[in-house]
């Protein structure tokens, strides 16, 4: 059944307030807030500091062709879309917001170290050429003509060049001046309970009391997502917090250029990324933990960072360490997005995006739009609807 877009027809179902209130500030939050902002719908986003959450943490590398993973095909075709939105809706937001988002089309190199990586990007490789996607294998010498930085020993890797960047923290505060810009409400504190009246969402309970009601509910919480008090088990999203630790180093003036390209590759076993910034940074991450709400950065975390990196550009141990940080991803059970309507009227999801928030920012933020003000889903959509998992409603929480 398509999701009825209308507001209530009688003043005792309405709470008064926006017509979209959207619980949580991060990027895919504050685009869901834009887009629809940009259709004429009022709309509140409540946050204790919007813009701030994973996007502070995230690499921001757009890299729908080299985290292709077996088993995430149909993740593929959403990535693939939102990665063809993203130059024009970053000049876009660029243009409304007035502040550069660090986009670049600048490629990544995904190489390998031994023979067994080897081995393991050559089947990445014959995955890509079946799923239709563009990369380019290259002997170790060619790796390193283009990244002269990389390591001797490096024996192959996949230039993609359609995998591009963007820096989520201007990203993030791009769209917090845009929703500003287009008239979007900011109540800046938590949301601790769901309203439902009737059988319908109709709004929230603060942290300060204060009730804040709405036609359509949107939860974007990311990690937190499942936290919101009042949500009937049913309709819980089950989207689990997935630690990330991650680096941030600067290039001085005499070491650069130090990478032209974000560079991938895995090491041990574990994934590791450098990925360069125009002004100079270099961010290297992340590991993958499930450590619950734990958000505490470890020495083992940046230590193992530091090997593998070193291992994959040598010079990476001359470079000031300005930054260390530890962050949560929304993970789901199979790490594909809820988006859409739940089985609650009023109520819909924009979170579980896991690795791919700010990959799929541009085009959650199309979609979430659409279903507020025509009430149907868009077709790259429909496969990452709540109801793919109403066999987990009764489980105990991930």
């Amino acid at each position: 059944m398509p999701y009825d877009p209308r507001p209530r027809s009688t003043a005792s179902q309405r709470s008064a307030g926006a017509d979209v209130l959207i619980i949580g500030g991060g990027i895919i939050g504050l685009a869901t807030a834009w887009r629809a902002a940009q259709r004429g719908l009022d709309v509140t986003v409540v946050d204790p500091s919007p813009g701030g959450g994973a996007a502070q943490v995230a690499a921001g590398m757009l890299a729908a062709v080299t985290e292709l993973h077996y088993g995430e095909e149909t993740l593929l075709a959403l990535n693939l879309e939102s990665a063809r939105r993203y130059p024009d809706f970053t000049a876009e937001l660029e243009a409304c917001s007035g502040q550069s988002v660090g986009y670049r089309p600048c490629g990544t190199l995904a190489v390998a170290l031994d023979s067994d990586d080897r081995a393991h990007l050559r089947e990445l490789h014959a995955l890509q050429r079946r799923s239709g996607l563009e990369s380019q294998w290259l002997s170790g010498r060619e790796c390193r003509r283009l990244e002269p930085m990389l390591a001797p020993g490096v024996r192959g890797g996949l230039r993609v060049d359609g995998d591009h960047q963007v820096d989520p923290r201007r990203l993030a505060s791009a769209l917090v001046t845009a929703c500003e810009r287009t008239g979007v409400t900011f109540h800046r504190g938590w949301a601790q309970r769901l309203t439902v009246t009737q059988d319908r969402a109709t709004g929230v309970v603060c942290s300060d009391g204060q009730r804040l009601g709405a036609d359509h509910i949107v939860l974007a919480g990311g990690s937190f997502s499942r936290e919101l008090g009042g949500v009937p088990p049913e309709v819980l999203p089950p989207v689990r917090p997935v630690k990330g630790q991650i680096l941030r180093l600067t290039v001085p003036g005499a070491y650069a250029p130090f990478l032209s390209r974000t560079v991938r590759a895995v090491v041990r076993g574990s994934s590791v990324y450098l990925v360069p910034r125009q002004s100079g940074e270099l961010v290297v991450g992340a590991t993958s933990e499930e450590q619950g709400w734990d958000t505490t950065v470890t020495a083992g975390g940046v230590y193992e960072l530091l090997r593998d990196a070193h291992e994959l550009v040598p010079g990476i141990t001359e470079l000031p360490l300005v930054e260390t940080r530890a962050g949560l991803r929304p993970g789901t059970p199979d790490n594909a997005p809820l988006l859409g309507p739940t089985a609650l009227p009023g109520l819909l999801l924009a979170t579980g995006h896991y690795r791919n928030g700010v990959l799929l920012t541009p085009v959650t933020a199309d979609v979430m739009a659409s279903v507020l003000i025509d009430g149907g889903l868009p077709p790259e959509a429909l496969p990452f609807t709540s109801h793919r998992f109403s066999h987990l409603a009764q489980e105990q929480p991930v």
